[in-house]
C-alpha cells in the first residue's frame, strides 16, 4: 500500500513537471514538433497510469464487490426502480427510464453498485419494483448470503419470466 502511495505521489509530481514541461514547450526556441509530441504522448501514459492507479487505490481488488443487474422478461414484469441494502444498509437505489428498461431487455447489464467489503459473512437484498401480471403494482425482494474472501466478488441479479409460473423470478447469482 505504501509502494502504491509513494508512486501515486511520484507520478502527481511528474504529471505537474511534464504538464509544465507541454504547456512552455511553444514558448521554447527550437523545440521541434517530435519533442513536442514525445512530451504529449509521455504525458497522456502517465495521466493513464494514474487513473488505474487511482482505481487501485480506491477499490483494491481485496475487498471490491460489484453487483450488476439483467434483465429477461417482458409478459410477466416491468421493471420501474431497484433498492439495494447491504449488511441492512442502503446503498443504491436506481429509477428506470423506458430507453433504461428498453436496453436491458435487449441484453443490456447495468453496473449498479461497486464497493469494498471486509472479509466474511454478507447479506445483499435487492428490492424490484414495477408492474406485474395484468398490471398490477408489483414488489419483490430477492436476498443472497455469500462470503466475502479475499478476491474480487461478482454478484448478478437476474430477473426472468417464468413461462410455466406465469410470474417473473428475481434471483442472485455469485462469483468470486
Amino acid at each position: 500500500m505504501r509502494r502504491k502511495l509513494a508512486l501515486f505521489t511520484l507520478t502527481v509530481g511528474l504529471g505537474g513537471v511534464f504538464g509544465t514541461a507541454f504547456a512552455d514547450a511553444p514558448a521554447r526556441a527550437g523545440t521541434s514538433a517530435s519533442d513536442l509530441e514525445s512530451v504529449k504522448q509521455s504525458f497522456l501514459e502517465l495521466q493513464r497510469d494514474l487513473v488505474i492507479l487511482e482505481e487501485d487505490l480506491l477499490f483494491p481488488a481485496s475487498s471490491q464487490v460489484a453487483v450488476f443487474l439483467s434483465l429477461d422478461v417482458g409478459e410477466f414484469f416491468s421493471l420501474d426502480a431497484v433498492t439495494l441494502t447491504l449488511d441492512g444498509e442502503d446503498v443504491t437505489h436506481h429509477l428506470y427510464t423506458e430507453r433504461q428498461v428498453d436496453a436491458l431487455f435487449r441484453g443490456g447489464v447495468q453496473k449498479l453498485y461497486l464497493g469494498n467489503l471486509k472479509e466474511g459473512l454478507h447479506r445483499l437484498t435487492a428490492i424490484f419494483t414495477g408492474r406485474g401480471p395484468e398490471g398490477r403494482a408489483y414488489r419483490r425482494a430477492t436476498t443472497v448470503e455469500f462470503e466475502k474472501t479475499f478476491e474480487p466478488t461478482f454478484i448478478e441479479l437476474a430477473i426472468r419470466d417464468s413461462e410455466q409460473k406465469y410470474q417473473p423470478e428475481f434471483f442472485a447469482v455469485v462469483n468470486q
